[in-house]
């Protein structure tokens, strides 16, 4: 899939519930820096990649 083409006059919002997994979560981790607003990630796995991505968003300056 290259590319989402929405038409519409009405804002997304909404929630999505997904199961901790490591191949999901490194990439939500990732995709906080494409927002200014504060983002809450719950059920987590507690790995060392994910210590790792959340060390990584500390030194760009985000607060984990």
């Amino acid at each position: 899939m290259d590319s989402i083409l929405i038409h519409g006059g009405v804002a997304l919002q909404g929630k999505v519930r997904i199961q901790g997994s490591k191949n999901a979560a490194l990439p939500i981790l990732a995709a906080t820096l494409l927002t200014k607003e504060t983002s809450f990630i719950r059920n987590c796995p507690k790995i060392a990649d994910v210590y790792g991505m959340m060390n990584l968003l500390k030194s760009l300056g985000c607060t984990v």
